[in-house]
């Protein structure tokens, strides 16, 4: 996952060390354009939907994050899918 998210931030032009950048937004790496742009692309890879009150600096400003974040929503995609079967 991780390799596919710096494959990701490559195509978008950042050029930081991604093993140690941990300020992607707030070091202003990433543009708000560039994020918006990133979100897109990380709910078409990875087949999330990121909401609204998740797009937050600190979701963002690592690889790590970032895969902590997409891990954090197929947690709760499955377990609603769950519910949905049980309901």
């Amino acid at each position: 996952m991780k390799g596919k998210i710096r494959e990701i931030l490559e195509d978008l032009g950042v050029d930081v060390d991604y093993d140690t950048c941990t300020s992607l937004v707030t070091g202003r790496h990433l543009s708000s354009l560039e994020v918006l742009s990133l979100v897109l692309e990380l709910e078409e890879t990875f087949s999330i939907m990121i909401p609204a009150v998740d797009i937050v600096a600190s979701n963002f400003d690592s690889v790590d994050a970032i895969a902590d974040l997409i891990t954090q929503i197929r947690a709760e995609e499955q377990k609603l899918d769950w519910l949905g079967h049980v309901g």
